[in-house]
């Protein structure tokens, strides 16, 4: 079934559209909060309440990109879990994931929804291997090891490549007047 089929099974407040949504994005879901969770309880968890979410929220939204749009619903409520889950123990990693897009964008999220486009234009300007660091780094939450992996450089080459990708994204916002 196609999304626009889906979000018209939304539209018409018919359960059906969760279980099309579950066939083909569910994976997807679930990938994203595994990848900041790393469990399959607690992330199965997020992945549902992304459903309830998107149900709640479609309508009147209409997504224009619905695998996005579950995605950063499911990100955002396992980033979340993950905060309440590890409040008095840190996991290092993610914490540092966290910071490091703090440190380029600070601002209320009201305000950064407005940088979306902003950010699809500049990933659309950069080598297809940085953009698709930055995604699966801060979108997808993968660790760097993985995408070292997936990628075939190296860890190091990785972090220096997310790391100039950063500060180019930095600097693209503030020529865009964001003060940083």
């Amino acid at each position: 079934m196609q999304d626009n089929e889906i979000l018209d099974l939304y539209f018409a407040r018919d359960e059906r559209a969760i279980i099309e949504t579950d066939k083909k994005h569910g994976d997807a879901c679930m990938q994203v909060s595994m990848n900041i969770l790393s469990s399959k309880p607690d992330a199965e968890e997020c992945v549902n309440d992304t459903y309830l979410r998107a149900w709640n929220t479609i309508p009147p939204e209409r997504p224009s990109a619905f695998r996005t749009f579950l995605c950063r619903i499911t990100r955002n409520l396992s980033i979340d879990r993950f905060r309440y889950l590890h409040r008095q123990k840190r996991d290092r990693d993610l914490e540092i994931t966290f910071s490091e897009l703090e440190n380029c964008i600070s601002m209320p999220e009201e305000e950064a929804d407005a940088l979306v486009p902003l950010l699809s234009d500049f990933l659309r300007r950069e080598e297809k291997i940085d953009r698709l660091l930055f995604v699966g780094k801060y979108f997808h939450a993968c660790p760097v090891k993985l995408l070292a992996r997936k990628s075939g450089l190296s860890e190091n080459l990785v972090s220096v490549r997310l790391f100039r990708t950063r500060e180019r994204f930095r600097r693209y916002l503030e020529e865009k007047g964001y003060k940083i």
